[in-house]
């Protein structure tokens, strides 16, 4: 069971192991700076946040504890101006699956951890203010692109990579990463190039995207 609040999960030594583990990676990335609120300003509150994550065979993968800004107290204009973050759009996510079972290409799925946290300088006073989407899709953007990949003007959650033959392509949804080509040489370098930039965790083959659950067989691909 998913805890509903903090006395709750701090009784289950799991879920005391994964905040722990969330704290640690706050502070490894030196996430935040104390600073002096302005004059009649208050800090927005945070809150923890629990969700068990399993593998296709219902089994548990992971138990995850995420700290997160009470975005739903904040006021636009005053607090933040800017929300807006690209996300893969689901054409996009057909078309890639439909290509790989069309060219029986391999499908790998990728997760970024604490992907927010990655070389993102944000203002802190007591609270975690965790409204980082935007900023995160910028850094990566910016890390593929260095990699030789090339952003879609179509969907700007898509980025690809020609070199004569070779054909990569990389999807991203905030913290989840889809991979195919035809070159596997060319799949286990871009892990490796995203390895050394930030913290990823290989997943495997791929089993959910987007609430998507994806099976593979002899006769293609099944979603459902």
């Amino acid at each position: 069971m998913e805890p509903h609040s903090f006395a709750e999960a701090v009784l289950d030594p799991h879920w005391k192991e994964a905040m722990d583990s969330e704290l640690q990676a706050l502070e490894s990335n030196h996430t935040w700076t104390i600073t002096t609120l302005p004059p009649g300003k208050e800090p927005i509150g945070c809150k923890w946040v629990y969700k068990i994550k399993h593998h296709s065979d219902g089994s548990i993968e992971r138990y995850k504890a995420r700290l997160v800004a009470k975005g739903y107290t904040q006021t636009e204009g005053i607090d933040y101006h800017d929300t807006f973050s690209p996300t893969a759009k689901m054409v996009t996510v057909r078309c890639i699956l439909a290509l790989a079972a069309a060219q029986n290409w391999s499908l790998h799925q990728l997760d970024v951890h604490n992907a927010f946290l990655h070389g993102i300088s944000m203002r802190k006073s007591i609270c975690l203010y965790l409204l980082a989407s935007r900023q995160w899709f910028a850094k990566f953007s910016e890390a593929i692109q260095v990699a030789g990949y090339t952003q879609s003007k179509a969907d700007y959650s898509l980025f690809t990579c020609k070199n004569g033959k070779s054909f990569t392509a990389l999807l991203i949804y905030v913290d989840d990463i889809l991979i195919t080509g035809n070159n596997v040489a060319a799949i286990n370098s871009l892990k490796q190039f995203l390895h050394t930039r930030f913290r990823i965790k290989d997943l495997g083959d791929l089993k959910y995207f987007l609430g998507i659950e994806v099976s593979r067989s002899n006769q293609g691909i099944c979603i459902s």
